[in-house]
């Protein structure tokens, strides 16, 4: 595979999404045409985060915080919490890493990022064709695990789930992980939320 140095800009919005300066302690993505930004993350999300991190073989993947990912055929530049690819997948130069060289996109919810993690996230990543996708949701007490992409655009998704309780055992049989969620901090359910 080879490095993507630069997308095509296919509309005003990517231009100016690719100029826009964000301030000191924000993230931007763009989501289907979209401008998200927020707030950086707190720190159960960064433990959860560190601790997935650290349970992947550095030896034969990368894992990658802050890393933008480019989806073929969607206005998407989204910004997961960690990308894992294997060493060698994609090793060019350039801002994004094509959705085709990931392995598994993770993604910890907040309680702004709910809707975002649970729908349009899975449903690009599915259009990526990214063969698995991580939620981990401090807040349910749960990671959801969702694998074999089907379909494209906004009517992609993944046609396998499993659901794992923290303090469980999650396999991530795509990195040959067995992941170890017993150290997983919880947040306080601030919104019901019915997903997933």
């Amino acid at each position: 595979m080879t490095a993507v140095d630069e997308r095509p800009i296919t509309s005003s919005i990517a231009t100016f999404f690719e100029d826009l300066e964000v301030p000191e302690g924000y993230k931007a993505e763009l989501l289907r045409g979209d401008i998200v930004m927020m707030a950086g993350p707190d720190r159960v999300h960064n433990g959860i985060v560190e601790s997935v991190q650290d349970q992947i073989p550095r030896k034969r993947w990368r894992r990658l915080q802050t890393q933008d990912i480019a989806i073929p055929g969607e206005t998407s530049e989204p910004q997961p919490d960690l990308v894992v690819l294997a060493r060698g997948a994609e090793d060019g130069p350039g801002r994004l890493i094509p959705a085709p060289a990931v392995t598994l996109l993770v993604e910890v919810v907040s309680k702004t990022s709910v809707d975002r993690d649970y729908g349009i996230k899975r449903s690009m990543y599915a259009a990526g064709g990214v063969p698995a996708y991580l939620i981990i949701d401090p807040m349910a007490a749960l990671c959801l695990l969702l694998t074999e992409p089907a379909r494209k655009g906004e009517a992609a998704d993944y046609r396998t789930t499993r659901t794992t309780k923290f303090g469980e055992t999650a396999t991530l049989e795509m990195l040959g992980v067995e992941l170890d969620t017993s150290d997983f901090e919880t947040l306080p359910d601030i919104r019901r939320h019915y997903r997933p």
